[in-house]
């Protein structure tokens, strides 16, 4: 009887043996780690990982100092901490053997025509101007809809400020434009200048506005076209997608002010030279006029009639133009206001620390919000 209960319990153990052996070679592979980047922490550093096993190269480049630093890896995991930063929103993306990436552990990504940059927000206490505060906020609109002077379809974001659905108060518009990487969605998700504008109604500092943020992008020239020639034949695109479509839209169906001085324009790199070129032409239509490190390379065309305008200063009233002075634009910043000098244009010209990016930006917007549609002139 021992002797059979032997052979059972050696035949039980083979079996067993042979069940573990199978299953190890039919189960799936492990799943590996999950990848936590960007992590915070409370001293405010940051680090940053991505699953590169086959890389030979790997780096960061972030938008807080506009430099791309090497990464070190571990396994399969590249890594690298930086900081302490300032607490703010940034933009920022991984080199992988030469190519510009999001990071994929990161859900939020900065609006663009080819998405290649992340978004890290570091918190700050008390809470920045472009952070969601507890304060009446208004509403982003999103529209699309078929323009007639392009035949094609075409999107736009429209903010309305707080108590617009419940009051019969028409307002005053600004049109605020990206630059020739983003799209329309750039100055909410990363501009936030709805945040930026609710947080200073709230204060008392700048008036309740609606705010209409179209694709800056209403054509495409032929591969290979220089730079200044692409924006000049896009530009003359969008102006008519504007003046045909979108203002005529928004005319229609917002409660908007529609005199000229109820109307104001801005954009920033490819879209502040949309809107002083097409402010400066158009003074019937706009008072207010801005541009963030404008691409501005013909000032003379960027000025355009304006500068034989003799009723030019009766009629605007800001121009105003603001530049990093890391900026690769200020130059051209800075010889548009020569020649508004020259003519005798008053106008503003801020040239202030920073680069080109979206933390100056947004520092811009804040300041020039408070500006538009007051009683001094």
């Amino acid at each position: 009887m021992s002797r059979f209960l032997a052979v059972i319990s050696l035949i039980l153990c083979v079996a067993q043996s042979f069940a573990e052996e199978n299953r190890s070679e039919t189960a799936p592979a492990k799943k590996p780690q999950r990848i936590v980047s960007p992590e915070l922490f409370p001293d405010h550093r940051v680090t940053f990982r991505v699953r590169a096993p086959d890389a030979k190269k790997v780096s960061l480049h972030g938008e807080w100092d506009g430099k791309t630093v090497a990464m070190t890896k571990e396994d399969a995991v590249w890594s690298i901490t930086a900081g302490p930063l300032t607490p703010g929103l940034y933009g920022y993306g991984f080199v992988i053997d030469g190519l510009r990436t999001i990071d994929p552990s990161n859900p939020n990504v900065k609006p663009q025509r080819s998405p290649n940059t992340s978004i890290l927000e570091m918190p700050s206490t008390p809470p920045r101007l472009d952070e969601f505060q507890d304060v009446p906020h208004g509403t982003v609109r999103l529209h699309d809809y078929r323009s007639k002077a392009l035949n094609v379809l075409r999107h736009l974001q429209v903010y309305t400020p707080p108590g617009y659905d419940k009051s019969q108060e028409n307002y005053p518009t600004l049109y605020l434009f990206h630059g020739s990487g983003d799209n329309q969605a750039g100055w909410t998700v990363i501009g936030r200048a709805h945040y930026i504008l609710d947080n200073l109604i709230a204060q008392g500092k700048a008036t309740p506005m609606v705010i209409v943020m179209t694709d800056g992008h209403a054509a495409n020239s032929p591969p290979g076209t220089p730079i200044p020639e692409l924006l000049a034949y896009n530009l003359a695109a969008f102006e008519r997608d504007l003046f045909q479509d979108v203002m005529p839209f928004i005319e229609s169906n917002y409660r908007v002010k529609t005199e000229r001085d109820s109307r104001a324009i801005c954009g920033l790199s490819m879209g502040g030279g949309q809107a002083l070129t097409i402010g400066c032409n158009h003074l019937d239509k706009f008072a207010w006029i801005g541009g963030f490190s404008a691409a501005i390379f013909e000032p003379e065309k960027t000025g355009g009639v304006m500068l034989s305008d003799a009723a030019a200063n009766d009629k605007i009233r800001l121009l105003w133009v603001a530049c990093g002075k890391d900026d690769k634009l200020v130059k051209q910043a800075e010889k548009f206001s020569e020649l508004l000098k020259k003519t005798n244009i008053r106008h503003e010209l801020k040239i202030t620390e920073g680069n080109h990016s979206w933390p100056v930006w947004r520092f811009y917007l804040a300041d020039f919000l408070p500006l538009l549609f007051t009683e001094k002139k």
